[in-house]
């Protein structure tokens, strides 16, 4: 799955929200309701990286598999909502399975 870029930035998208919710519904509950500011400390510096993550793989499946600014436009837009980024995954895998996205380079190459 990793060898794709759709493959990639799935999985990455995937981490990214899973790490977003962890942040707002267990890391922050803790800091602020047990005093425990190492959980955000910890949470959130993996979901920083993750987050910048995402915004690369974005932009690499736009250039990559010929997104247009609408599809990338929503996907940044996924980035910053708590389920965004699984909203948008199921999107473009409907789209895909409608014809009206590439799921390889290939497939964009050759105007599939």
């Amino acid at each position: 799955m990793l060898k794709t870029v759709l493959g990639r930035f799935k999985v990455i998208g995937y981490m990214e929200g899973v790490s977003f919710l962890l942040l707002l519904l267990v890391a922050m509950p803790l800091k602020y309701g047990a005093g425990v500011d190492m959980a955000v400390t910890i949470v959130g510096a993996a979901h920083g990286a993750l987050f910048v993550l995402y915004i690369l793989a974005s932009f690499h499946a736009f250039i990559a598999l010929k997104w247009g600014m609408t599809k990338l436009f929503w996907a940044l837009v996924a980035s910053v909502l708590p389920i965004g980024t699984f909203v948008f995954e199921s999107y473009l895998k409907k789209e895909i399975q409608a014809g009206r996205a590439y799921a390889t380079p290939e497939e964009a190459r050759r105007g599939q």
